[in-house]
């Protein structure tokens, strides 16, 4: 297939002409509120339950405009709405892209390939809320008839950043003794901090591998059974593994019961899979009816972005960095949650945007024109302002941020001393940071050291509360922006080839080592050789 140059396009160019009128012209933010001072309800929007305040931005109603046209050459509408119908937008993997579906009403049909998904997708919800409602009740028991007191989730990337991000984020609506816990890096120490204090007999495994073939997963999987199966025997052992993969006959083959087995598919990729089976660990400590609030939530989002560009935040918000990635040349963005139950969210966002976006050729394999993608980090704050605030204010680069605040303290803190006191503290400190980096301060008393010179772009994203519906609506909008920068770039969004060339290298150079190869006698390149005879000497000492 063909895939437009956005770059070569007269809609791109008028982008470009406006970013350098705006720069020579040295747009300042004080100055665009001052001389509009309805800026702030213009540039405030909602979707769902999200108040969002885009008005410290260095755009113009000008650029919004520009930005809303290039949107519509370069197809935005039309590759959203085909990924939401079930087409194959997955160009070089074949599939349709459908983790929409996975928050789809009961009752609405959801076809893609000529087939409706929606039935299957169903069935697989109520086997994990059977299993989970067995699980809590103490009715599913381990091989000696005790009950489960710790689940642990086994998987690495989708399959653990999303759902251990949203298990901490949820801890007010955790439901019951159940404990639940996530190892993903193969490390040793990873396990081993999961498995601490834990009896293999009260201990329930949860393996998440698409294809049941990722070999850091497989490897805490097979380690995790070894430590079982000398209090519990091997063969019982097989009881306390369930597995959420793709691929049931490598599953089987593992030990895993076939009922143990719960289904995903290939239109639900990893990044976007905790409204999947992916979540059970989620679902199994905050319940089914909140785990169904916040696919609630998430629906909510795609709803809105259904309603086209024009009205859509999230397409607003995924052009507002195309604008600064191609036209101003900033190449990160930070994200500052005001939550501490939120603080691995930015890690899970880094996946969602850099994995699906870190692309160079466009659909039809020709190079990209311009650059893509932004280099996402961040942290919660109050602690980031004592860490990397100093760069926003100060530094020679400028960072766009995103701040996410909460009008209420989560349920279970409320009644802490002074939490109330405490969290108002957290909002004026988001709203605070906010206006320091647009509007800075002037030099103090002739010191250049203390100036904050300002002009720098944020978002503050306000909720009333971190619920699980909240958490979905979230979710779903970083997704959606995501979506809308890659059909604005012409790229794909959806696979991640660029992750398997460094597995396979690391599959050979394990074999050597494991072989006791020389590094003369193997094909790796002089550099590898070199660390590999190092490390032998390193091993020895």
């Amino acid at each position: 297939m063909t895939s437009m140059d956005i770059t070569a396009t007269s809609e791109w160019a008028a982008l470009a002409r406006h970013a350098r009128e705006l720069q020579a012209a040295g747009v300042d933010l004080a100055g665009l509120f001052e001389t509009d001072p309805d800026r702030p309800g213009r540039c405030t929007s909602t979707a769902g339950e999200l108040v969002i305040d885009w008005s410290r931005h260095l755009a113009t109603d000008e650029t919004v405009e520009l930005l809303l046209a290039l949107a519509e050459r370069a197809g935005v509408a039309a590759r959203i709405e085909a990924m939401l119908a079930g087409e194959p937008v997955n160009v070089t993997d074949g599939r349709a892209v459908l983790h929409t579906a996975l928050r789809t009403p009961a009752g609405e049909a959801v076809v893609t390939g000529g087939v409706d998904v929606a039935p299957a997708i169903a069935a697989e919800r109520e086997r994990m809320g059977a299993f989970v409602r067995a699980l809590c009740s103490g009715e599913r028991r381990g091989a000696t008839d005790l009950p489960i007191r710790t689940v642990v989730n086994i998987g690495i990337g989708g399959s653990q950043l999303g759902p251990a991000m949203a298990h901490e984020a949820l801890a007010a609506f955790r439901s019951g003794d159940l404990e639940c816990r996530f190892v993903s890096n193969v490390d040793p120490a990873a396990l081993a901090a999961g498995l601490d204090g834990l009896d293999p007999a009260e201990t329930l495994f949860i393996v998440v591998s698409k294809g049941f073939a990722t070999a850091e997963t497989l490897a805490n999987a097979r380690a995790a059974r070894d430590w079982a199966a000398p209090v519990l025997g091997f063969e019982a052992a097989g009881r306390h593994f369930v597995a959420v993969t793709a691929n049931r006959r490598r599953a089987v083959e593992f030990g895993i019961e076939p009922y143990d087995v719960f289904a995903t598919w290939d239109w639900v990729g990893g990044r976007f899979s905790m409204g999947s089976a992916a979540g059970l660990a989620v679902m199994a400590a905050v319940g089914e009816e909140n785990f169904a609030a916040m696919l609630a939530g998430m629906r909510t989002i795609d709803e809105h972005v259904a309603a086209g560009p024009a009205a859509s935040v999230p397409t607003l918000l995924g052009l507002l960095s195309v604008w600064y990635r191609d036209f101003w040349g900033i190449q990160t963005r930070a994200v500052v949650p005001y939550s501490q139950r939120l603080r691995l969210f930015g890690v899970w966002l880094q996946q969602v945007i850099m994995e699906s976006n870190g692309k160079r050729v466009r659909l039809d394999g020709s190079p990209v024109g311009c650059d893509t993608a932004e280099i996402v980090w961040g942290g919660p704050g109050t602690d980031s302002q004592h860490s990397f605030h100093q760069l926003l204010h100060q530094g020679t680069t400028v960072v766009p941020a995103d701040f996410i605040v909460l009008a209420r303290p989560d349920a279970d803190v409320v009644g802490v001393a002074g939490a109330a006191e405490r969290h108002e503290a957290l909002v004026a400190n988001c709203f605070a940071q906010a206006a320091a980096l647009a509007f800075g301060s002037p030099t103090a008393e002739g010191d250049p050291h203390r100036e904050l010179p300002g002009n720098r772009p944020s978002t503050v994203i306000l909720a009333p509360a971190l619920t699980p519906s909240v958490l979905g609506q979230l979710v779903a909008l970083y997704e959606h922006q995501t979506a809308v920068q890659g059909a604005v770039w012409g790229i794909n969004s959806f696979d991640q080839f660029g992750v398997e060339l460094g597995k396979t290298l690391a599959d050979g150079i394990a074999a050597d080592l494991q072989a006791g190869t020389a590094p003369a006698d193997t094909g790796h390149d002089p550099s590898t050789k070199s660390l590999l005879a190092h490390y032998r000497r390193l091993r020895e000492l």
